[in-house]
């Protein structure tokens, strides 16, 4: 059969450029240490950057949204399947970003996937809209700039000039300025102070993704507004909460009548069965856990280990990318060295990915290691030992 040939050299073309990807089996719950295909690692590869995904009264509240609310919603939310779990958790969002947003209210998604496509294409779509997206943004960003059917514009990396230029020149009646906040393959953080003053200056939306920010980053776990010190109601503002949350879904915060906006014409939210609520009623309890003293603690632990790391590591050949937040990539090159690095540091028990093209840009393929707080010092003691063994060892 010519389709399947026409697949099975393709993927015969990702071997031969060392593309293809496979697939772990994690048998244990997410934690810093667990057991994939058979053997125990210490992994350097979750989003797990709070060490909540097996919290027990995290897994406690699971179980109970489970015995009150049944397995699943059944329907859309605007149908039949708008839980009071789910009315619940996005009332308590709302609370929890107030200090960041005016009039806020909050809508939570089933992925963050779906909460970007619902953000770009009901408030940028069609003919009379223009996006400007910054050229490192997340998949699902792009891909919802492409489905809005707005107009589409791509800005450098950190690129302020170059942005004002174009919004400058636009002559769209709804412009939306989106980027990431915390860059997932280089963990920098976008310079939103500069980006709100121009949306300011030039009438346009902010849709910030906050997927690696939110619970992270600010003294609370508000995210990158609370950590920058931001407030507008001109900002969208997207948070995930199977990162740092534990559990799973997104939600977008932003000015009550842009989320009554994206009720009545989101499709990723109306056309879709909501989550179960019990992940909802799960929620709740990280949320509390986020805001209190508990996540502040593990903030902090979080940052000490970060700093251990930049102290640790001496690399001469390979790069530590510039970046103080827990994704801390270590920039090789070569596609084949990247993957000679990450299956050495395997065979040594340690989990880390090697992330190439089309993920980063040709040339940077690299070991991306993300720390949480359920890591130990001695964790990351034997992560930067191994890195700077294996440097010297894969030069030689």
């Amino acid at each position: 059969m010519e389709l399947l040939a026409s697949l099975e050299r393709q993927l015969a073309q990702l071997d031969a450029q060392n593309l293809r990807r496979r697939r772990r089996i994690a048998e244990t719950p997410c934690a810093a240490h667990v057991t994939v295909d058979g053997r125990k690692m210490l992994a350097f590869c979750s989003n797990d950057y709070l060490g909540l995904a097996s919290h027990p009264r995290i897994v406690q509240a699971l179980r109970e949204g489970a015995l009150r609310y049944g397995a699943g919603s059944g329907a859309s939310h605007l149908i039949s399947g708008h839980s009071q779990a789910h009315a619940l958790l996005e009332d308590r969002l709302a609370q929890f970003m107030s200090p960041c947003i005016d009039s806020v209210e909050a809508l939570t998604f089933c992925t963050g996937y779906m909460a970007n496509l619902a953000m770009l294409t009901a408030l940028a779509g069609g003919a009379e809209g223009e996006i400007f997206s910054e050229v490192l943004n997340h998949a699902s960003l792009i891909d919802g700039a492409r489905l809005s059917r707005a107009k589409v514009q791509t800005y450098p990396h950190g690129g302020i000039s170059s942005l004002r230029r174009r919004l400058a020149a636009s002559k769209a009646k709804n412009k939306l300025v989106v980027t990431d906040s915390v860059f997932s393959m280089d963990g920098d953080i976008a310079p939103l102070h500069q980006l709100l003053t121009l949306c300011e200056e030039y009438e346009a939306w902010l849709a910030i993704d906050d997927a690696h920010g939110f619970g992270v980053l600010g003294r609370h776990g508000r995210g990158v507004l609370e950590h920058l010190g931001l407030k507008s109601p001109r900002i969208i503002y997207m948070g995930t909460l199977g990162k740092a949350a534990g559990v799973g879904g997104a939600f977008i915060a932003a000015h009550a009548t842009v989320i009554e906006w994206l009720v009545q014409r989101a499709r990723p939210y109306i056309y879709t069965t909501a989550a179960p609520p019990a992940l909802a009623h799960a929620l709740l309890e990280s949320i509390d856990i986020i805001e209190g003293e508990e996540g502040m603690k593990r903030r902090a632990h979080l940052k000490a280990l970060v700093d251990e790391l930049k102290c640790r590591l001496a690399l001469k050949r390979w790069t530590l990318f510039e970046s103080s937040t827990a994704i801390q990539p270590v920039i090789i090159g070569a596609n084949s060295d990247a993957l000679r690095a990450a299956a050495r540091l395997d065979e040594n028990g340690l989990w880390i990915p090697a992330i190439r093209p089309p993920t980063v840009p040709s040339g940077t393929a690299r070991l991306r290691a993300t720390l949480s707080a359920a890591h130990t010092v001695d964790d990351v003691a034997r992560l930067a030992g191994a890195l700077n063994a294996l440097e010297k060892e894969l030069a030689a």
